[in-house]
């Protein structure tokens, strides 16, 4: 139980290191369908089209694995 704990731990650690650098690269959060909007000076983003577009790329490595 400990090693699953301590390897999520450290999935999560290289996924939040990696993750913007790869929202650069991929145009994650600004593909067609995905809506940011300001309200009183903050921005709020509602990435429905990269969810789905991630949702799909991790069902399709699954499945492959």
């Amino acid at each position: 139980m400990l090693k699953w704990i301590l390897t999520l731990a450290v999935a999560v650690f290289i996924w939040g290191v990696c993750a913007p650098h790869l929202a650069r690269v991929w145009r994650l959060g600004r593909l067609p369908g995905d809506v940011v909007f300001r309200f009183r000076g903050r921005s709020y983003a509602f990435p429905f089209t990269s969810t789905l577009v991630l949702s799909l790329l991790i069902y399709l490595v699954a499945r492959l694995l």
